[in-house]
Formats: structure tokens, sequence, C-alpha cells
């Protein structure tokens, strides 16, 4: 893997699989910047429970900004422009978001990645996400690129089939994880989040997940 400058002052980027790039601490420098830009982002369109389409609530609450937004209701999973809580377009994209993203991919072997979307889910001690592929987007060439604050999680990173058994991967504040080109669409989740309190974010795990949806 060719490393950047960057890379000779800090953790080494770690190759989890062939298009998987592990990237340590590298949303460190931006945190108070994303904090900052998130917060009119989240009175616009606060965290909720989403139902999944067989009615049942979703145990990782969420918002989103960008252009679209990922949502799950009686109609399935999907996209939309609006926020079908308020009726409103989603909040903007931060550019210090959007740029950050756009840098991890670039670290990681995608040039050129410019997310319209930005999944937030929020995790309580306890919350986990189970084993699941992201194919709601309508190009798989994109990669995904996932910044973790706050609280600790263990990422279950699987193969292409739910059965085979997934990579644990240990993932901290300021961590970012970028997947694509064949790995793009390995079943993935989060094994339950460990109690604990986070010095800068209390006890809680934010994850911030970009792709290009549209």
């Amino acid at each position: 893997m060719i490393q950047s400058d960057l890379d000779l002052f800090g953790p080494q980027p770690q190759r989890l699989a062939t298009h998987t790039v592990l990237l340590p601490g590298f949303a460190l420098s931006q945190v108070e910047p994303l904090l900052d830009a998130l917060r009119p982002v989240l009175r616009a369109s606060p965290f909720r429970h989403m139902q999944t389409p067989g009615g049942l609530p979703m145990a990782v609450a969420l918002s989103n900004c960008g252009a679209l937004g990922w949502i799950s209701d009686a109609r399935g999973y999907r996209y939309t422009p609006v926020d079908p809580l308020n009726g409103q377009p989603w909040p903007a994209l931060p550019q210090v978001l959007s740029e950050l993203a756009s840098t991890a991919a670039t670290a990681a072997g995608f040039d050129g990645f410019c997310a319209d979307a930005c999944l937030i889910n929020h995790y309580l001690p306890g919350t986990r996400l189970t084993l699941h592929q992201d194919r709601d987007e309508r190009d798989f060439a994109q990669p995904i690129v996932s910044i973790s604050l706050g609280l600790p999680a263990i990422f279950l990173f699987g193969g292409q089939q739910r059965s085979e058994r997934p990579l644990h991967v240990p993932l901290v504040h300021g961590d970012v994880l970028v997947w694509g080109g064949e790995d793009r669409l390995r079943f993935h989740g989060v094994l339950p989040i460990k109690p604990g309190s986070h010095s800068r974010l209390g006890e809680r795990r934010i994850n911030l997940t970009l792709r290009k949806a549209g």
C-alpha cells in the first residue's frame, strides 16, 4: 500500500482485505470540527428509532445528512431526499465531513469519492448491529467510509455470505474504515457496545457512514 507523508507520524493503515483499509486515528484531528458541524444537523433531524419492514423498532437510533438519507419503514429500506419526521430535506452534508471522507477514501486507494449521503448511527451500551449488506445504493463501485467516535466497538467484517465467519475488528475513537471494490458487499455488523464512558462523548458511540447513494 502506498503511504502518504502523514502516515509516518501516526499508526499505520491496516489492510484487512483486498479493498478494505483501516485508518487508525485518521479523524482525530477533525473531531471538534465534526462535532460542531453535527450539532445543527441533529437539531434539524434528531436521532430516532425507525421501524424495520416487519414493524420492529431498530436498536440503533439514527439520523442522516446529505442530499439523500437512508430510512426504514413498512415500505422497506431505501434512500429519500426528505426527512420523514419533519417533511423537510435532510440537512446538508457538512464540508468538513465530506472532505474527511474523500481524503480517507483516497488514502485507502479510492480516488474521487464524493459522498451524497451520511448515515449517523447512535449506539448506547448494549446496542448491536446484526450482520447485513449495504445494497440500497445505486453504484456498488463506490466505497463506504465509516468514521467511529466515542465508545469503542468490535466491528464484524464478514464475507459475501452471511454464514461466513466474520473478522472481529476493534474500532476506537477517531478510526476510519474504508471498504469497496470486491469487498463492497461483504456482510458486516457491530457486537453489543460494552458499558463505559468516553471522555468526550460520554456513554455513547457515534458512527458516521458516508456513501455515494444516488
